[in-house]
């Protein structure tokens, strides 16, 4: 089952595009996004969008995590190749997937956002389509004072 909102978030470590394990903490606004594939039109246009708005979030005080089943050398040239400013967390096995309860049927990941802060699910997005959705999360964070642009 899908974490909800209140629900506590779960600690996760997993190797960025780097191959440096990242260990978030949660505490501050974290915008943590689950994608099928690198390299695939829907997944590389969630990206991109979230590159776009990057100055703002990071503005905002809000760090941004891709996560997907795929490996560190997919996920090192899929940023290369979109130039991505936010670190994409490798999954292969799906135990991040599954930490937050999110289905990865024939090894993808469901497309599905969590919003973090204080240690707890702000908001979850299921069925999420990435045209827009960068933008989306953003206003929403604004809208709802999570966070502040400036």
């Amino acid at each position: 089952m899908t974490l909800d909102r209140g629900d506590p978030a779960p600690s996760i470590a997993a190797p960025n595009q780097e191959g440096e394990t990242v260990s978030p903490s949660f505490d501050e606004p974290t915008v943590l996004y689950f994608y099928p594939r690198d390299d695939t039109p829907g997944c590389t246009t969630e990206a991109t969008e979230f590159a776009a708005e990057h100055g703002s979030y990071h503005a905002a005080g809000v760090t941004v995590y891709g996560v997907s089943t795929d490996d560190v050398d997919s996920h090192r040239a899929f940023a290369t190749d979109q130039d991505l400013p936010f670190e994409l967390l490798a999954d292969p096995d799906g135990e991040v997937a599954d930490a937050f309860g999110v289905p990865h049927e024939s090894g993808a990941a469901e497309r599905t956002t969590f919003v973090i802060d204080d240690g707890e699910i702000e908001r979850v997005y299921d069925g999420v389509d990435p045209n827009g959705h960068a933008r989306t999360v953003l206003s929403d964070l604004l809208d709802r004072g999570v966070v502040s642009l400036g």
